[in-house]
């Protein structure tokens, strides 16, 4: 599949897609994020989300939903190119970008079979645990990876 037929910029164009997939029995993960400077971190818990079943869903961050999150200095890439990166990765099938700070509505529209986020949030913290849950899938957590964040990294590049 080429890369930018993966990116979504809404749930409408990316429906139809999504209809197959539930037709044809996939177990529908969805992760979130903002993956603004992908590292180690990321690329573990993205690989690790896809295990969980066999059509692995990236809600991403738009720019705006960033700046809402991390201020007014962020993103330091835009959201397409963040999009084009996430959309390279084998194991991720599609990558909607959502406007909203949290993916509450996107996962509401998805119901996704199983949502991931990371172990640092408790469930009952995580969008769209109740929409998930309340349709009888799961909600997987996932230990990170100690010691990296996009934080961290732009933190040590603002002392080089």
């Amino acid at each position: 599949m080429n890369t930018k037929s993966k990116i979504f910029r809404d749930f409408k164009s990316f429906h139809p897609l999504l209809k197959t997939w539930k037709e044809s029995d996939n177990t529908i993960v969805f992760t979130n994020g903002c993956f603004d400077i992908i590292h180690n971190g990321h690329v573990d818990s993205l690989q690790k989300s896809a295990a969980f079943g066999t059509k692995l869903i990236v809600g991403l961050n738009s720019d705006t939903s960033v700046k809402l999150l991390k201020g007014d200095k962020r993103p330091i890439l835009n959201e397409q190119p963040r999009a084009e990166i996430l959309a390279a990765f084998a194991c991720i099938d599609a990558v909607i970008i959502f406007e909203e700070e949290t993916p509450a509505d996107i996962i509401a529209k998805i119901i996704p079979d199983v949502l991931v986020k990371g172990a640092q949030y408790e469930i009952h913290e995580i969008a769209g645990h109740d929409t998930v849950l309340n349709n009888g899938g799961k909600v997987e957590t996932l230990e990170l990876i100690e010691g990296i964040s996009t934080s961290e990294i732009i933190d040590r590049i603002k002392k080089l």
